[in-house]
């Protein structure tokens, strides 16, 4: 399976894995040009979580949830601070979760990271 191919079948297991703990899955696949895309967005109870999958077919190239670099969390906050100011939703927080995922074995990091809002 090619890389693109191995990244759907990840989002579409982290999606089913979330639902099956309670979250409710509002958005998916969310970009804003030139600054970056949410994969999975959900409630879980009154909490809107952002989640990053990071998807790999085995370990030669390390582990999945090593490779959110602080680049790529500077661009997971700018894109979550988009979505929070065009859709306006009702909830009494937000956290930023990451999925790992490697021959189908999901692991889910809660509070992966934090925002520092300036």
């Amino acid at each position: 399976m090619d890389k693109y191919g191995t990244g759907i079948k990840g989002e579409v297991l982290a999606k089913n894995f979330l639902i099956s703990k309670g979250y409710h899955i509002i958005d998916e696949n969310v970009s804003f040009h030139n600054v970056g895309e949410l994969d999975l967005i959900a409630m879980d109870g009154n909490v809107l979580v952002f989640i990053e999958v990071r998807t790999r077919s085995d370990c030669a190239f390390g582990n999945p949830l090593e490779t959110v670099t602080k680049s790529k969390i500077k661009k997971i906050i700018a894109t979550s601070r988009l979505y929070l100011n065009k859709n306006k939703i009702v909830c009494s927080g937000y956290r930023y979760d990451v999925i790992g995922i490697i021959n189908e074995n999901v692991v889910h990091l809660e509070n992966a990271f934090y925002a520092h809002w300036r």
